[in-house]
């Protein structure tokens, strides 16, 4: 990388990031404007400064892999905030139930929609890789071994994650501080739910404590206010490095089966999610994709749910009205369980491993696929490679091998991050709209903000 491509995409950056300052101070641009606009800033400068089409062949060399680090920060400093806005929203979110019973007619009525959402999803992928065939007449000689060994050890470390019974044992913490140092969301939910009831019933005596953690629920949200402003920057070196890096020559490689999964993505958040609204809720679809447009595109930029977490409970209750005794709860235990992304991204990978290796699919096969996804996306492991376990459990029940499903995963592999990428924002997405229909039947939804005050 020469030091003219350097200093020209810093110059580039250093204005852009200054247009976005003034979109904010001069013409008052709302924050979702300015995080759309920094995405499409970032990925225009990753395509002209990463070498276009094909993307940097060394990737370090990037330009934008220079600025990368503005990316890291932006993720740290929401992360940073996970683990504070989890059990402070949901332990005052249980203290403002005023009645501890109130939280299985919440947590009951989440679940079954996070479950029936993902049911949906799953048919929907089934149904687009039948229609569309992504996998028919792919090669699959060209996988090379160094990506099959790679694939390997991935699903030899997301094997060591334990098997599904394991993981429930675990959501009951040992010890409640280690959980909130390790970032164990389920534990934590575990822990702020216990305590908040414990404040509830200690009486008059948990007052003090009552106060002391719904205040510090207020600073945190605050604290999320001031990060938020950050989003169109840290989006912008985010995707840069993306685009960069991964460059856009890989759609050729697996044009299809990105299309595909495009499309399902499109046609679930549009129909499923925006029937929850406009037939649940009865409220406007339009303000609910206004509404949570900053956290989709952090969901897009980062591919993480938990990350987005701050961003999507600030979303959700300052543009859509939800009260933080609902989205404190639901949104916390959405962003760990509620998989219909990834729901949908399994159903169509394993529709394209099947195709791809020349095996037919009857009924029984689809309805054992459906299961097993919605069973694995709800209990998915939190930890980086945990899609690749999934990926390989469900190849499984269908009768293709280990083997082989080294080779299909390592063919996806290098291409998966922009899939991820895309299968997050659903994930999100769906969140939020499980929240406002959660919040409608609880009588804990401010209509007049949803409609009047959606975009802040």
């Amino acid at each position: 990388m020469s030091d003219q491509i350097l200093w020209g995409y810093w110059l580039t950056t250093l204005v852009l990031f200054v247009v976005l300052f003034f979109m904010w101070r001069r013409f008052k641009m709302k924050l979702w404007a300015r995080v759309l606009t920094g995405l499409v800033f970032g990925g225009i400068t990753g395509f002209i400064f990463g070498g276009g089409v094909a993307g940097c062949l060394d990737q370090a060399a990037c330009a934008p892999a220079s600025s990368k680090f503005l990316g890291d920060m932006f993720v740290r400093l929401i992360r940073m905030l996970v683990v504070p806005l989890i059990f402070t929203t949901l332990a005052a979110g249980v203290i403002a139930m005023g009645d501890p019973k109130r939280l299985g007619s919440l947590g009951g009525r989440a679940l079954g929609m996070y479950v029936g959402t993902s049911l949906i999803a799953v048919a929907i992928g089934l149904t687009f890789g039948t229609l569309l065939r992504p996998g028919a007449g792919m090669e699959l000689s060209n996988v090379t071994s160094g990506a099959v060994d790679n694939v390997k050890s991935q699903l030899d470390l997301a094997a060591g994650a334990g098997g599904l019974t394991e993981r429930l044992v675990a959501i009951i913490p040992e010890n409640p501080i280690a959980a909130l140092a390790n970032a164990d969301v389920l534990s934590i939910i575990f822990w702020a739910i216990i305590f908040g009831v414990g404040i509830l019933m200690s009486g008059e005596t948990g007052k003090p404590v009552a106060r002391v953690i719904e205040s510090a629920a207020e600073a945190v949200l605050k604290v999320t206010e001031i990060v938020m402003e950050l989003a169109p920057y840290g989006v912008y070196a985010l995707i840069a490095w993306v685009i960069s890096t991964q460059g856009l020559g890989i759609l050729t490689n697996l044009g299809m089966l990105a299309l595909t999964c495009l499309l399902a993505f499109v046609v679930h958040s549009l129909f499923v999610y925006g029937s929850i609204i406009k037939i649940i809720a009865r409220l406007p679809v339009k303000r609910y994709y206004e509404g949570i447009v900053d956290a989709q595109a952090v969901a897009f930029s980062t591919a993480s749910s938990n990350a987005t977490l701050p961003i999507t409970i600030a979303n959700v209750s300052e543009n859509l009205g939800v009260k933080k005794v609902v989205a404190g709860s639901v949104l916390p235990l959405g962003a760990t369980i509620n998989m219909d992304g990834t729901a949908i991204y399994l159903g169509i990978i394993t529709l394209f491993a099947s195709q791809a290796l020349g095996l037919s699919m009857g009924f029984g096969d689809y309805l054992l696929v459906a299961i097993t996804v919605t069973l694995a996306s709800v209990g998915t492991a939190g930890i980086p490679s945990a899609s690749l376990l999934l990926a390989a459990t469900v190849f499984s029940v269908i009768g293709i091998t280990a083997e082989q499903s080294v080779i299909i995963i390592a063919l996806i592999f290098p291409f998966d991050r922009i899939l991820d990428m895309m299968r997050t924002t659903v994930n999100v997405s769906g969140d939020a709209a499980v929240a406002v229909a959660v919040a409608n039947w609880e009588g804990s939804l401010d209509r007049d903000v949803f409609i009047a005050k959606s975009v802040q």
